[in-house]
C-alpha cells in the first residue's frame, strides 16, 4: 500500500508520496520536501533521546521545533482508492 504524507507549511497544505526507504520518519521527509535543513534539530533531538526518560520528551521536542519551522498537522494518510480496489 503506497503511503503518503500530509503536512500544513507556512499555511499551505501539502501531499507527498513518503517511503522509509527514502527518509527516517515523516517530519524528516516533510523538512526535505521544503528544503529546510534540519541537522541542528537533529543533533539536539539526539540529545534530547539520550537524556529523558521516555518517549514523550522526544515527541513534545519534535513537535515544537517543527512548529517553530513553520510545519503542522503532520501525518500519514492512506490513499483512499487503494483500499476501494483492495
Amino acid at each position: 500500500m503506497p503511503r503518503k504524507l500530509t503536512y500544513v507549511y507556512k499555511g499551505d497544505r501539502k501531499e507527498l508520496p513518503f517511503s522509509y526507504s527514502r527518509h527516517h520518519d515523516i517530519y524528516e521527509a516533510a523538512a526535505a520536501a521544503e528544503n529546510v535543513d534540519i541537522s541542528g534539530f537533529l543533533a539536539m533531538e539526539e540529545q534530547v533521546r539520550m537524556t529523558s526518560k521516555g518517549k514523550h520528551a522526544v515527541k513534545d521536542f519534535r513537535q515544537k521545533e517543527f512548529a517553530r519551522m513553520g510545519f503542522s498537522d503532520i501525518k500519514m494518510v492512506v490513499d483512499e482508492d487503494d483500499i476501494c480496489s483492495e
